[in-house]
């Protein structure tokens, strides 16, 4: 299993959410034998203020200094309080583009953060740090939400439409799930919107797409505890939430949907929907892994 994750980053704003995640990427590193990497992104002050007096320039760069230094002390305290080793890397700028750089430039497997909040507004036009994260990487982001207790994976949820990203969302649960020793279940949402569907008609939808599930489990992952499932819903999103905490799944594993960037910009994919409704900790798969 060690070559399924090599390297996982972890990124921490030292809020209560990145220790959340800290929490998940212990876990990981143990169960796959990985590397773990920390990251912490310095504030990005505004470059126009670099054009201004001398004086400004030189306090800036001391502070930006002093909050390096800080960051580094709060992550060795970090190792010796957690008792667990990882590389320290802290960088200045903007925080999704230096997490991503970062993944980039460090060949990362993973990357590892809890949720980064801002105001409705900016969330509604930027999103928030996560959110671009999960927009812009090329590899697998894991997000985490503030829970008490030890994160524990004995039950992983795959939602599927059919899709070709299907077959990489599935491989990469099968490899989960071996390494956790978890159950896996795969799960079509029906969205039926607010249409009214007499009995017989929904109950032949239901037998028809499970008849489609159970042909899409490989037999060489019989050793793997694998179930099927339909599920009704108004659309998708609030179906596969409202599913995983009904049944108290501890991981979803979906891919990001392959929307235009003007389209996310402004609707967001369906694993962004999730992220921000869900308790749940996400795996999310980019659209390039199909590159």
């Amino acid at each position: 299993m060690s070559k399924f994750l090599k390297k996982i980053l972890w990124a921490t704003d030292f809020s209560e959410e990145s220790q959340e995640a800290l929490l998940h990427a212990q876990v990981f590193k143990k169960t796959f034998n990985a590397e773990l990497i920390a990251l912490h992104v310095a504030p990005d002050f505004s470059p126009a203020l670099y054009d201004t007096a001398s004086v400004i320039r030189g306090e800036l760069a001391r502070q930006v200094a002093a909050f390096k230094k800080r960051a580094e002390q709060q992550l060795t305290q970090l190792k010796k309080s957690k008792n667990i080793s990882f590389k320290t890397i802290i960088k200045e700028g903007n925080a999704s583009k230096m997490i991503i750089q970062t993944a980039e430039e460090e060949e990362v497997d993973l990357i590892i953060m809890g949720r980064k909040g801002q105001s409705a507004i900016e969330k509604l036009f930027i999103g928030s740090i996560a959110n671009q994260v999960l927009r812009n990487s090329r590899v697998p982001v894991l997000l985490t939400k503030k829970k008490s207790g030890k994160p524990r994976f004995k039950k992983i949820l795959v939602p599927t439409d059919f899709s070709p990203q299907e077959e990489i969302e599935q491989d990469y649960a099968w490899k989960l799930a071996k390494g956790f020793d978890s159950a896996l279940t795969l799960l079509y949402v029906l969205e039926l919107h607010d249409y009214e569907f007499p009995p017989r008609v929904i109950e032949e939808m239901f037998d028809s797409i499970l008849k489609q599930l159970k042909k899409r489990k490989k037999k060489e992952h019989e050793d793997i505890k694998v179930s099927e499932d339909v599920h009704r819903a108004v659309n998708a999103s609030v179906g596969i939430v409202d599913y995983a905490e009904t049944h108290k799944y501890d991981m979803i594993v979906i891919s990001t949907s392959a929307h235009s960037k003007l389209e996310r910009f402004f609707l967001g994919n369906i694993t962004e929907k999730i992220f921000s409704y869900s308790n749940i900790p996400i795996f999310a798969i980019p659209p390039v892994q199909n590159d």
